[in-house]
Parts: structure tokens; C-alpha cells; sequence
């Protein structure tokens, strides 16, 4: 694809700035031959004139952005700020990253005017405000900066808040590995200090995690050398209603298809296929009678596309009279030729919170608390990774008697089970690693990617063939397909 010359890359832009310093150019230099526009803005805190510098530039593997910084001479007031160049995306983007060493700190972050930004391990969340090209050391210093404005005033009206802020603040100085402030060092020479003589490769103090979800999907985290980075996840996601109505994209009143002749023009074929996206989501109501009271009931039914998977059928059953609940989940896609084996190594709760589609035809183990669950077990559920640990503990916690006159176990049976459950809490709450197997003749079942299209590093994936006891089990000898009128050749 050829270079936008409108939307030149960063080290374009600081090789021209460089060949621009060398010429010393003088009055003929025109606003064209800048690598930074200028032009005069009104500082708003003052009235006074001040400039505004713009840069067109493109960010590797992301897109074209306007990077603008504001300076008024008059008072001294400063803005820098980034605004997308392109449409708002399809989809939601959630990218997580994780601060292992000191080279993670120099990572390029581009936050939009919709981004949050999330570090579980400080309990902080930051707001949507306005977008800023930085990275995550840059981050990391503006939110100290931020949170000790206000911390004298903290410590005489709120000892507990300034306590918990100021825990915050010397988590990130650990990270950053800061001097003391009582060092007698302005603000700009702290952060040099703070970074001469380090090794990239040095470890950091204090691992974080830090998340950014942002609707627009106008955000963007650094990634090295390719997508497959350890440190660095991305997921998208489908906007809800209330993004789209943020964004200005309310979904259209009249979602039912118009059925008109069409002569095969392009504006004619993308309206069929919002047409036929359309017809995707729409729930589908299927009147019956309750199995346990007898009463009527609805069964809902919905059809869901599985990123870089198949169609799916999701059944839901609700019964208002006694309460009855059931959900299934089935494929809607053609019988697979080959069964598949699905083998996910979980490291850490990121992984606890991957997709998970388990047919009823799949079976379940982890080898590590030697649990197996057969095909059937559960049924069909399309869940996460820990919720589905979840439903295992509460179906053999509560359905297993253990104590009371109801339990048939001896002592040590009931010693070991107890010890079962226990380690079965622990790989649920992500205490320790361990190996998720999910075994499916009929290849209908899923785990997330979440390095897609890219293979996963923990997750691996084999085909096989199904022995003719799999297919005498799911009754795939005896079915015929062609030829119904006998053995002879079909009639026509």
C-alpha cells in the first residue's frame, strides 16, 4: 500500500524536521515545506493569542492521526492533545498489556476521547477524557502528577483517601523507580535522572497490568517484533445500544429487510447483507409447555457467529410459574468430518476469562486435580473459561452428599473429595496453572484465541479421526445421506 503523503510516519516527520533544521531556512520557507503546521489559536485563559501546532502523522500497524499541541506565550498555558484521522470502527477494542521490564515503560499508547483505562492492581480506573498520544511511562507520570495535586488538601479533610492515594502514588514511583522528591530536582530533570544508567531489560519493581477499553476502537497499545508479544493482548467487541447512541449511531427504526428487485448493484448488495446481519440478530420465540409444572412457556432462540469459529444456535427456557430453567447451546453449522482435541495451558485470570463453547457432545479434563467430565456432562454451554469451572463446583458441591444422614461416602472417600474441591477452587480463582482439555468428536466446540488470527501460544489444537465406536455413538453409521430410494442409484 503506498504512503498517504498527507499522513507521513513519525520518523518521516523527524527526518524532514531534521533536513528542515540543517537548510537554516530563511524567509522563502513556506507552511507547506513544515513537518509541523502552525496557526494562531485563541488561549482561553487569557484571550490572548496564542499557537497551535498540528501534526499529520500515521502510527505502524494502527492509522493516521492529528497530533496538536497548544502554547500561549502570554500566560504559559499548555494543551497537547490526539484526535483520530479516520471513521469510528465496527467494533469496541480492548487491549491489555502487561509491565514486566523497564523496556515495557517506553510502549507508545494512543488514547482516544472514549478510552478508559484500568490497573486492577492500583483498584484505578481512569474516565474517558481527551486523547493523548504518550507512553506508558508518560502515563504512568500523569496520573502521579494528577493524584498529588490534591493530596495536602486529602490529608487534612480525608486521612483515609489520602492513605489510599498516596499508596498509588508510591506504586508508581517503585515502578518508575523515581529518585526521592526531597532531592533537590525540577520536574523535567526528575524523569532524565529517573532513566539514565537503566537497563531495558531490567526487571520492574512492581508487575502491573494495565487495559484499555475504548468503544470508538480509535485506541491503540504498542505491540514488539509481531501480535504474537506475550505481554500484549487485543480483543474487539460488539458495541451495545447505549455506545452507538454516544457515538451518534443509533441503530435504524425500521430493522426489517425490504424485499425489492435488485439488478445486482453494489448499493443494492451491501443492503442485503445489513439485510441479512440483521436477520442474525434477531431472537426468535417459540411458544411450549413447561416439563416439570405443565404450564405454557416461551423458548427463546438466537443465532450467534463465533469470530474465526461457526454459526451457532443458542435456546433459552424460562418458567415464570415454578421457576424451570434450561439453556442449550447447538451447533449450526454441517457435521465435521474430524473430531478435535482443544488443549489451553491457564496461566493467570486473563486466560479464566476467554470464551468458552462446550458442546453436549464434548468432553471435559484437567489432568492436574484429575477431573473428567463425559460427554453429556453439563450439557451445552457457552460461558467463560471460569464460569464454567464455576458450574462444575456448584453441580458437584450441592448435588454430591457429602455430610448428613444422606452421605454414603466413608471418612477418607469424604476426605478426598472435600480436598478435590478444594483444588478445584484454586484453579478457579487462577491460584495456581493449569491444563484445560476439551475433547470433541463432532469438532463443534470452542476456546477464544485471543491472539486470532495469529496461533496462540497457549492453546493447542488437533484434528483427528473418529474411530468407528465415536461414530456408532453418535449414530453417524446408519445415516444415509444419498441414495434414499435404495441401493441402486437415485431417482430422479
Amino acid at each position: 500500500m503506498p504512503q498517504d503523503p498527507f499522513f507521513p510516519t513519525i520518523g518521516n516527520v523527524a527526518e524532514k524536521a531534521e533536513a528542515v533544521q540543517d537548510d537554516t531556512p530563511g524567509d522563502t520557507e513556506t507552511q507547506e515545506d513544515k513537518p509541523v503546521q502552525e496557526i494562531e489559536s485563541l488561549c482561553m485563559e487569557c484571550n490572548e493569542q496564542g499557537t497551535t501546532r498540528m501534526m499529520l502523522t500515521s502510527i505502524p500497524h494502527f492509522k493516521e492521526v492529528i497530533v496538536m499541541s497548544f502554547r500561549c506565550e502570554h500566560c504559559g498555558a499548555t494543551n497537547n492533545e490526539v484526535q483520530s484521522a479516520g471513521t469510528i470502527r465496527p467494533e469496541g477494542v480492548m487491549y491489555t498489556l502487561k509491565i514486566l521490564h523497564r523496556a515495557d515503560l517506553d510502549r507508545q499508547i494512543v488514547r482516544s476521547e472514549a478510552c478508559t483505562i484500568e490497573i486492577p492492581d492500583f483498584e484505578l480506573q481512569l474516565p474517558p477524557t481527551r486523547g493523548r498520544l504518550t507512553t506508558v511511562e508518560g502515563l504512568l507520570r500523569d496520573i502521579a502528577t494528577d493524584l498529588g495535586v490534591a493530596q495536602p488538601l486529602r490529608r487534612i479533610q480525608d486521612e483515609a483517601a489520602y492513605t489510599r492515594v498516596q499508596g498509588i502514588i508510591d506504586g508508581i514511583k517503585e515502578i518508575l523507580d523515581d529518585p526521592d522528591e526531597d532531592e533537590n530536582v525540577e520536574a523535567g530533570e526528575l524523569a532524565k535522572t529517573a532513566s539514565e544508567n537503566k537497563n531495558k531489560d531490567d526487571p520492574v519493581k512492581k508487575v502491573i497490568t494495565i487495559k484499555l477499553d475504548d468503544p470508538s476502537g480509535n485506541s491503540f497499545v504498542e505491540f514488539v517484533e509481531s501480535i504474537s508479544d506475550p505481554k500484549w493482548t487485543f480483543k474487539t467487541y460488539v458495541r451495545d445500544i447505549a455506545q452507538n447512541r454516544a457515538f451518534g449511531l443509533p441503530p435504524p427504526e425500521d430493522s426489517e429487510p425490504h424485499s425489492t428487485e435488485s439488478n445486482g448493484t453494489a448499493e443494492e448488495k451491501e443492503s442485503e447483507k445489513e439485510g441479512a446481519e440483521e436477520l442474525n440478530e434477531e431472537v426468535y420465540e417459540f411458544p411450549g409447555q413447561c416439563s416439570r409444572c405443565g404450564r405454557p412457556l416461551v423458548t427463546r432462540m438466537k443465532k450467534v457467529s463465533i469470530p474465526y469459529f461457526k454459526d451457532t444456535l443458542i435456546m433459552s427456557t424460562n418458567c415464570d410459574n415454578c421457576g424451570y430453567r434450561d439453556n442449550e447451546v447447538k451447533s449450526g453449522a454441517a457435521i465435521s468430518e474430524k473430531g478435535k482435541r482443544i488443549t489451553l495451558k491457564v496461566e493467570d485470570r486473563e486466560d479464566l476469562s476467554r470464551d468458552i463453547l462446550k458442546s453436549e457432545t464434548c468432553g471435559l479434563t484437567i489432568p492436574e486435580i484429575d477431573l473428567a467430565l463425559h460427554p453429556g456432562t453439563l450439557g451445552g454451554r457457552f460461558t467463560t473459561v471460569e464460569g464454567i469451572l464455576e458450574q462444575v463446583y456448584e453441580e458437584l458441591s450441592e448435588k454430591v452428599y457429602t455430610v448428613g444422614d444422606s452421605s454414603t461416602m466413608v471418612d477418607e472417600d469424604r476426605r478426598n473429595f472435600q480436598t478435590f474441591l478444594q483444588r478445584l477452587k484454586e484453579i478457579t480463582n487462577a491460584e495456581k496453572q493449569f491444563t484445560l482439555v476439551l475433547d470433541d468428536p463432532l469438532a463443534n466446540s470452542y476456546v477464544q484465541n485471543l491472539y486470532a488470527p495469529d496461533p496462540d501460544p497457549n492453546m493447542d489444537i488437533v484434528t483427528y479421526e473418529r474411530t468407528w465406536q465415536q461414530n456408532e455413538e453418535l449414530g453417524l453409521n446408519d445415516m444415509k445421506v444419498e441414495n434414499y430410494s435404495g441401493d441402486g442409484p437415485a431417482v430422479v
